[in-house]
């Protein structure tokens, strides 16, 4: 993605993300969060008080490092949409020893029961989602009780943290790689179709469900920096400045107009992202909101990784509880 992202200690990493070359196609997967995030207590920047950590009196564990977060999402008091996860990203790993109690020191608190769980994409990275698709309205919180929580390689929680956001209204959007069309839903009715074109066999699209991860009004798109080419000398060589631009994985997919493909909607020569035209980038950029899912189908490629981005959705409830420590757990109500 060529994205640049630094760690920021025990701050909670909870929004801007950096600009950097992007573009379409790729076959990475992430572990860490890279979009979503603002800094707070202890990195430049204005603190939200409710991610700082809490006082913390002299520690009752054994002396070693403290645990770190890197990273939260999505953005403390958002508005999100109905597929987006918690995603919580650390510093350093967490043994598998210790996950189970990690995940019962991530207490999620919702206006509305029900059940979920957490799901570790790698010692680094652990989502909570869950079992379907959030509904509007639904407050969320997210406390941190670290305080005391060992890693099991030595480290040990000294502060406690609270995040909390809103799941906004259900928008849903649908595309059709062969059918070379895009859907919009709104609360189960159909609100706009339109015209695109996505990836060619060679540099197929993505299917599956993936939550918005950020909207960029103007994103650099590179063949380089998404390991198709570095040679000018190729075809396939890109460098190109975009509008409307709607990041769907960190690996480089998004829906966005392009220059190259204007009148979408009868070809497939995109490098993987979704072509749309000009004014209808325009209205469905200005339309969807981070978290909403974005499902493509009919594309060889298979569904992106789980941790491509925000694609929770596209495992299984049995396999996502397959990578929980704590297993389905309800959630507190309040």
């Amino acid at each position: 993605m060529g994205r640049i992202k630094n760690s920021i200690g025990i701050a909670l990493l909870a929004g801007a993300v950096l600009a950097g070359a992007s573009g379409c196609g790729g076959s990475a997967s992430a572990t860490a969060s890279k979009g979503s995030a603002s800094p707070v207590a202890g990195a430049s920047g204005s603190a939200s008080a409710s991610s700082s950590p809490s006082a913390s009196p002299s520690p009752t564990h054994p002396a070693g490092p403290p645990i770190q977060l890197d990273s939260i999402a999505p953005l403390d008091g958002s508005t999100v949409g109905v597929a987006m996860p918690i995603s919580i990203v650390f510093t350093h790993g967490v043994d598998s020893s210790a996950r189970k109690a990690v995940e019962q020191a991530l207490k999620v608190t919702t206006s509305v029961p029900m059940t979920g769980a957490w799901h570790w994409f790698s010692s680094h990275r652990v989502d909570w989602r869950p079992q379907n698709f959030w509904a509007p309205g639904t407050k969320v919180s997210i406390d941190a009780n670290l305080k005391d929580v060992g890693d099991g390689n030595g480290r040990w929680g000294t502060h406690n943290y609270h995040h909390s956001f809103t799941i906004g209204a259900d928008t849903e959007t649908k595309v059709s790689v062969p059918g070379h069309w895009m859907k919009v839903y709104r609360n189960g009715s159909l609100v706009k179709t339109m015209p695109i074109d996505a990836g060619s066999s060679t540099f197929p699209s993505w299917d599956g469900t993936m939550a918005v991860i950020v909207k960029q009004p103007t994103v650099r798109m590179t063949s380089c920096s998404v390991n198709i080419t570095c040679d000018k000398n190729n075809p396939n060589f890109y460098d190109l400045t975009l509008p409307n631009d709607v990041e769907l994985t960190y690996s480089g997919t998004y829906v966005h107009y392009s220059t190259g493909d204007p009148y979408p909607g009868h070809s497939a020569g995109s490098h993987g992202c979704v072509h749309l035209s000009m004014d209808d980038s325009k209205w469905f950029y200005n339309y969807v909101e981070v978290g909403d899912p974005i499902t493509i189908s009919g594309s060889p490629r298979g569904n992106a990784a789980g941790d491509n981005g925000y694609a929770a959705f596209n495992l299984s409830w049995s396999q996502w509880l397959a990578g929980s420590g704590a297993g389905e757990l309800p959630t507190t109500v309040g």
